[in-house]
């Protein structure tokens, strides 16, 4: 299970819902990071899992050979989705196994954009100034 903390700067009030370091659900996992372009604290997805499709059927001319079954190909996006994207995501119906698929640590609003991982407690990105995590999780998601 995964979990969402709001995060509070005291001095300026900037407020971000992230999970303050590595977080992993049943579908997906999360980092935390501070993006120096965008200015503040978000969530960038690092894993999800994807199902794997049933094999391809057997070349029809073998020839009294052995038949090879062909290896489907996954279907996998180029860049990893926002974290509202997988959260909202619905879970397959019909697959029998999975594989996770690994994300290179991008910024959701732009790839281009620098980053570094945020671990709890870190400081604002708007400020400076160490930022005051709650105790509660603000949001449980699977």
């Amino acid at each position: 299970m995964g979990r969402t903390y709001l995060f509070e700067c005291p001095k300026c009030n900037y407020r971000a819902y992230v999970a303050g370091g590595v977080s992993e659900g049943a579908w997906f996992a999360v980092q935390t990071i501070v993006c120096a372009d965008c200015r503040e604290v978000l969530d960038a997805v690092v894993q999800m899992k994807f199902p794997v499709p049933d094999l391809i059927e057997p070349l029809q001319k073998t020839r009294g050979r052995k038949r090879k079954l062909q290896l489907p190909r996954l279907d996998t996006p180029a860049t990893a989705p926002s974290f509202q994207a997988a959260l909202n995501r619905l879970p397959p119906e019909g697959a029998k196994s999975y594989r996770w698929v690994k994300f290179k640590l991008t910024c959701p609003v732009s790839p281009k954009h620098r980053i570094e991982p945020w671990v709890s407690p870190g400081k604002c990105p708007k400020c400076g100034l160490f930022m005051d995590g709650n105790a509660l999780p603000f949001r449980v998601w699977d």
